[in-house]
């Protein structure tokens, strides 16, 4: 079994669960593998997921930290679940829903044509729940405290974009989508619904791959602590002292 230094570095990845932050997820981490080996060991991580996404979360540690700007480029997908005819001030679960649309005469066809509108290079208005600073401030921070303010949109590019499932009587659509850096999908969501005239909001979302890693490549949190046993130096060196 390889074995690991975590002061050197070592990526990990996490599939991270529904409702914990990215912060969260990697705190834990962080307490396990300082308790583990002995001392405080760094850890950071690789680009953030909302709370209420799951999915692959790259930490690193130690001198590898120093990579974190280049894993953040790679490509990603998603795959995420949207409600029509409604909107909310997240564009997601996070908040309830504050309108309502008819949706009456939506079909598959048009969402098909709606999404190649979101295909190659498009300008994205970041979410005002999200950690894009504006004026040396969290967006999510002003938005909490009732502040005004405005996003300044931004190009991103969305390689290609797969409707999986169509549910007319929900009003509930499936999509695949292949993206580049800094693309909010919930973003994606709320242009979508914007585009189709009745609205929209996430009810799911999961990040299925970054780069060459799939979310099935990925260790739980309840995964870990075993993993880390099996690939410490730390706990190698203290069975070998019991053998002795």
């Amino acid at each position: 079994m390889e074995k690991l230094d975590f002061k050197e570095g070592v990526i990990l990845h996490i599939d991270k669960p529904y409702a914990m932050s990215s912060f969260g997820a990697l705190a834990h981490i962080r307490y396990l593998l300082t308790k583990h080996e002995g001392f405080k060991v760094k850890v950071g991580h690789a680009g953030t997921l909302d709370p209420l996404a799951t999915g692959v979360l790259t930490l690193c540690t130690g001198k590898k930290t120093k990579l974190i700007e280049t894993l953040q480029a790679h490509d990603k997908e998603y795959v995420a679940t949207l409600q029509l005819g409604a909107n909310t001030a997240s564009h997601d679960m996070e908040h309830p829903v504050d309108e309502t649309f008819d949706t009456s005469g939506i079909t598959r066809q048009q969402i098909e044509e709606v999404l190649q509108h979101f295909v190659g290079d498009i300008e994205q208005v970041p979410p005002v729940y999200s950690a894009v600073c504006v004026n040396g401030k969290r967006a999510y921070q002003l938005s909490r405290r009732g502040h005004d303010f405005e996003i300044k949109a931004k190009t991103v590019h969305v390689e290609q974009l797969e409707l999986l499932h169509f549910d007319p009587e929900m009003m509930q659509l499936s999509l695949r989508v292949h993206c580049g850096k800094g693309t909010y999908i919930r973003s994606l969501a709320r242009d979508i619904g914007e585009q189709l005239g009745c609205g929209a909001y996430l009810t799911s979302l999961c990040r299925t791959r970054v780069g060459d890693v799939r979310v099935d490549d990925c260790l739980t949190l309840e995964q870990f602590p075993a993993w880390l046993n099996a690939h410490s130096p730390r706990m190698a060196h203290k069975k070998n002292a019991d053998i002795a």
